[in-house]
């Protein structure tokens, strides 16, 4: 079972880092460029997980946490903060204003994973998947 994960992000460079080693783990990846098409990708895709800049275009991350959050349909979707920002200085107060977690932009790439795997939903071996289906 792979996740999709949306990541908001309007840094090209910072996007394509992350929708590779996303993609590199098996996981499908939807991209925003933009608080507000965050939103809508969101809400007409439910994805298991979103990574959300702080600083976005026509919405903020605190903008698209505060709409997601209050919709019944995304309320229970883990939002992770990316923040360019020390996460030593800043975690507390991301996790205050509602962010499930905090990612930050200079991770090491082998870090990424055991860092979002909280987040995503239980992967069952292909085996136990075939006798599920």
């Amino acid at each position: 079972m792979t996740a999709r994960i949306l990541i908001v992000e309007d840094n090209q460079a910072n996007m394509d880092l992350l929708v590779y080693l996303l993609t590199a783990f098996g996981h499908q990846v939807l991209q925003a460029y933009d608080g507000e098409q965050g939103v809508a990708l969101a809400l007409a895709e439910l994805p298991d997980l979103i990574i959300c800049d702080i600083q976005l275009p026509r919405l903020d991350g605190y903008g698209v946490l505060a709409r997601l959050k209050g919709e019944p349909a995304t309320r229970a979707i883990p939002i992770l903060a990316a923040s360019a920002l020390p996460l030593a200085d800043n975690e507390a107060r991301l996790r205050a204003a509602g962010f499930d977690g905090c990612l930050s932009k200079f991770f090491e790439p082998e870090t990424l994973m055991p860092t979002l795997a909280p987040f995503l939903p239980p992967f069952l071996p292909p085996a136990v998947q075939a006798a599920q289906a």
